[in-house]
């Protein structure tokens, strides 16, 4: 894998995922799940998404970028849990906070295309992803588009840290494992990705 790239299997124990997804749940009434589309073409994602903290990472035929409210209530997002913040200081080796969560859920076939995070101000921050629910196999690619990948099986309660020269290259979900975990009640996966939007 690239470097920079720090993986935590196991870091989040049953109990530490268990309580996540109970104040997940929480978070999802107040801002729903939405299907975000693609800049000029319209064409929907496979993933239902929505935010916490105080930017929340959209995508419309406008493009993609961030915003401090929810695209169809226009409220503001609900905070980033303190189990999380607490998890970004543990291992992200970055001395400021998160600005935003983005939580993916993932269920059927539902997939994410190789891409990179750089819609962020700041890309000396790392991204810290955790996954919960069914395994999902994950793919990383270099810093250009096209060329040799690699896989990794992300299970429930792994952590992923990309920053260095990981930080900008290409990654993505082939497909969800589905029947791996009994975390969520009617499986699927869920992904939060931390990020750091604005330079400190």
């Amino acid at each position: 894998m690239q470097p920079g790239l720090r993986y935590y299997p196991g870091r989040l124990d049953a109990d530490a995922q268990r309580q996540l997804v109970e104040t997940l749940r929480g978070t999802v009434a107040e801002a729903p799940l939405f299907t975000p589309v693609m800049p000029r073409t319209g064409r929907p994602f496979t993933v239902r998404m929505t935010n916490l903290g105080v930017l929340g990472w959209v995508s419309d035929r406008e493009g993609y970028r961030y915003q401090p409210t929810h695209p169809e209530t226009a409220r503001p997002w609900p905070a980033i849990p303190g189990a999380l913040l607490e998890l970004w200081r543990a291992v992200s080796g970055y001395p400021h906070d998160p600005e935003a969560c983005l939580v993916n859920f993932y269920n059927g076939g539902a997939k994410m295309g190789l891409h990179r995070d750089e819609d962020e101000d700041d890309v000396s921050a790392p991204v810290l992803s955790v996954s919960l629910g069914d395994t999902a196999v994950f793919r990383m690619g270099g810093p250009e588009r096209g060329g040799k990948t690699e896989t990794l099986k992300l299970a429930s309660g792994d952590v992923l840290v990309m920053g260095g020269a990981s930080r900008l290259c290409y990654h993505g979900i082939d497909r969800i494992l589905q029947g791996t975990s009994t975390l969520l009640k009617d499986s699927g996966r869920i992904n939060l990705t931390l990020r750091r939007v604005t330079r400190p």
